[in-house]
């Protein structure tokens, strides 16, 4: 492969790699909003602490996802985004609504907070739903066709409450005392329902597909894949075995300590991981299933050539900030104050 056949690869590894980090980072904080009306009016302000150092900055990698699609991929990006154009406008508005109540909470008074909680819970709903009906239309190649939104249907239900599953498990590892161990609680009753549609999707996206099927259920391409769908339901498993144990939240009864309060998180991030390395196969080498390969879809050399110089800065740079602001801001969340 020679450099002009490198470079679409390679700008195709940041893109994916960028929106990665935005599913798992914005994933949680979107799950801890639409969690926020099952807690009382104290336990809110702490779940909008553990994630007010961070929620705003998760979203940056979404720009440099839609950034790289944009420069990179310019024909990728008005195929997607004329086919997609209703959904993402829905899930601005809902980043926006979201970022509206994040700061309009805490200066309303009492009886408009409620308000501006509500806001918060329908802005991450609707932006994760609409996530989740694009993932499903552009992992069956932007179709039309009802089979096709049936199937982002269903999908725009599941990804919530992956989010869900995953906002729960931040919470346990980020709070204490009650509302951790409802954290425990909300992870275990979105444990089955993450399950059943990763298997859902496992089963029908073969079907819907004939790209997927072949690249999946071919020898010796089976075998060679079988440690993603094995390793995928092992982390499912320890992950529900690991909310049971003492050692993940602080119980009243003796023995539980709450030492492996982070393990539920780290479980519910490798089968996103997962899952992003099984799409990705499934993808490649298309931008656009079945429609345009990342070279048919890619800008010329010069360009990405120079745009890579500036990628070469810029990713760094972002990811050095997300790895020191968590640093920085880790530990149990205290009680929510403004300057």
């Amino acid at each position: 492969m020679n450099w002009a056949e490198a470079l679409p690869v390679i700008f195709m590894g940041l893109m994916g790699l960028s929106m990665l980090i935005y599913v798992v980072l914005d994933g949680y904080d979107l799950g801890v909003g639409l969690l926020l009306h099952r807690a009382s009016d104290a336990q809110k302000d702490t779940m909008i602490a553990s994630i007010g150092p961070f929620w705003d900055a998760n979203e940056t990698w979404l720009v440099l996802g839609v950034g790289i699609l944009l420069i990179a991929f310019p024909k990728a990006h008005g195929m997607i985004l004329t086919a997609l154009y209703l959904p993402v406008a829905l899930m601005l508005v809902g980043l926006i609504l979201r970022g509206v109540a994040f700061d309009f909470r805490v200066k309303a008074q009492d009886v408009h907070k409620p308000r501006w909680n509500r806001a918060f819970w329908f802005g991450s709903g609707l932006a994760a739903a609409s996530q989740g009906w694009m993932l499903g239309h552009y992992i069956t190649g932007l179709q039309s066709g009802w089979a096709f939104q049936v199937f982002a249907a269903v999908i725009a239900v599941l990804l919530p409450a992956a989010y869900v599953l995953l906002g729960a498990t931040w919470l346990v590892m980020k709070t204490e005392g009650e509302l951790q161990r409802l954290a425990v609680r909300w992870a275990k009753i979105a444990w089955l329902p993450v399950v059943l549609g990763m298997a859902l999707i496992s089963i029908v996206t073969p079907v819907v597909s004939e790209t997927v099927r072949d690249k999946w259920f071919q020898m010796p391409a089976l075998i060679a894949l079988l440690p993603i769908p094995l390793m995928t339901a092992a982390a499912l498993v320890a992950l529900r075995l690991t909310l049971s144990s003492k050692r993940v939240a602080v119980y009243p009864q003796p023995g539980s300590d709450g030492r492996l309060c982070w393990l539920p998180f780290v479980l519910v991030v490798t089968v996103f991981v997962l899952g992003a390395f099984g799409l990705a196969y499934s993808l490649f080498p298309y931008v656009v299933m079945d429609r345009l390969t990342l070279w048919d879809a890619a800008s010329a050399t010069g360009s990405l050539a120079i745009i890579a110089v500036g990628c070469a800065i810029t990713v760094p740079t972002i990811l050095g900030y997300t790895v020191w602001s968590y640093r920085v801001f880790w530990g149990k969340a205290s009680e929510l104050r403004y300057a």
